[in-house]
């Protein structure tokens, strides 16, 4: 009887403690929803470069007799930079010079010959009307004083060529000295003094003349994320040394024109970003975000806790409905529902747009799912508009034994019901 009685209080005991153990609660790790900040960006990889820029070169061949800057000289327009030996350019203008003189001196000479035959054929011309000369003489004297006419035409033809040479001259002399054709910093000079320079191909670049009051930030964006961009959003940025510090600007311009790299189709977007500290450089490495949509001080969902609605944006079966912001589930849809329905988990609205989920809320430790209408998101966080409030909590797994007592109806196979 003893053992009997033994026997029957150890079935007792275990068969209690299953129960108990069968009563207890169901685990479920879950995230309380809190006011917060959230914000969707599209991310790149730039480079600075200053806005405006001006490679300086020379126009004229020769030796580079001296360069008057450094690297980091801050240069006035008009201020001289550099000079070329002048040394050939001068004596071609004095050559030419020279030149002109003597038409000029000739020009004068066959000005007083053509005086004198004037005077000679006026003279003939008197002559021959009394019938005292021949008129092959006063035809000679017209030849004459003609003929000395045309040399002079010719000769002062000869000066304006000359003059055309002369002042092309002189303006390759000029060139010698090479001017600041804007102001800013020397930030680049590429060739040295002494170094002889040809220019009768291209012209050769001596330095580099930017401004670094503005500059503009290039970056690479792929053309999966090149449609959330629109001209005028907000961008910002971090370098590499102050990754703690923000830049903001504006998005200025996306180049059609794409670059292809390891078969990755890049599209250049450019903003511009003020540089009063003169701390950005040209090649600088960028950071970039641009932001697309952006929500303060909002209630915060993880994205972890939504589940997508169904192709046709219906309830589940077997789902239960809940309270929606202290109202029935079966009550109005929240502003917004059914816009963008049936979007997949980490899809990013675009600003002002809205996605409906599904969520399970703990009430009196039991989940119940709620339709829940989310605006700004990230891969991690979202914007609640409406179906949860702050202090929520919302189910982010459940674990597999339970999932398997759920899906199990009393003494029968595994319900496979609705999954999200």
């Amino acid at each position: 009887m003893m053992l009997v009685a033994m026997a029957a209080a150890a079935g007792g005991g275990w068969w209690w403690f299953v129960a108990a153990k069968a009563e207890t609660p169901p685990p479920f790790r879950t995230h309380t929803v809190v006011i917060g900040s959230v914000e969707d960006t599209v991310s790149a990889v730039g480079t600075l470069q200053p806005r405006n820029y001006v490679d300086v070169g020379t126009q004229v061949s020769g030796q580079l007799k001296k360069i008057f800057v450094d690297y980091g000289a801050k240069v006035e327009q008009g201020q001289l930079l550099a000079q070329i030996d002048p040394t050939v350019y001068e004596s071609r203008v004095a050559a030419d010079q020279a030149q002109l003189l003597a038409l000029r001196a000739q020009v004068k000479e066959r000005t007083v010959q053509q005086e004198l035959a004037e005077t000679q054929f006026e003279r003939q011309r008197r002559l021959l009307a009394e019938r005292a000369t021949s008129r092959e003489a006063f035809d000679t004297a017209d030849a004459q004083r003609k003929t000395l006419a045309a040399q002079i035409m010719a000769l002062e033809a000869q000066i304006q060529q000359t003059e055309s040479t002369l002042r092309g001259d002189q303006a390759n002399l000029s060139y010698t000295k090479i001017y600041a054709p804007m102001a800013g910093i020397v930030v680049d000079i590429t060739a040295r003094q002494g170094q002889t320079l040809n220019a009768n191909q291209q012209a050769p670049i001596i330095l580099r003349i930017a401004e670094l009051d503005v500059m503009t930030v290039r970056t690479q964006v792929s053309e999966a994320d090149v449609p959330k961009l629109k001209i005028g959003m907000p961008a910002w940025f971090t370098t590499l040394g102050r990754p703690d510090r923000r830049r903001f600007g504006k998005l200025r311009q996306i180049l059609p024109t794409p670059e292809v790299v390891n078969n990755v189709v890049l599209y250049a977007s450019l903003f511009e970003v003020e540089n009063s500290e003169l701390d950005l450089l040209p090649q600088m490495s960028a950071q970039v975000f641009f932001q697309v949509a952006q929500a303060t001080d909002v209630p915060l969902v993880p994205m972890a806790a939504l589940k997508p609605i169904s192709a046709r944006g219906a309830r589940p079966a077997g789902a239960v409905s809940g309270p929606t912001n202290g109202g029935s589930g079966a009550g109005p849809r929240p502003p917004g529902e059914g816009r963008r329905e049936g979007g997949q988990r980490g899809a990013h609205p675009a600003e002002g747009e809205t996605t409906t989920f599904i969520a399970r809320v703990l009430e009196n430790g039991q989940p119940v799912e709620r339709r829940v209408v989310i605006g700004a998101s990230n891969r991690v966080m979202a914007e609640v508009r409406s179906g949860l409030n702050p202090g929520d909590d919302v189910v982010i797994d459940t674990p597999a034994p339970v999932m398997a007592q759920n899906n199990r109806g009393p003494g029968g196979p595994p319900n496979f019901g609705p999954r999200f």
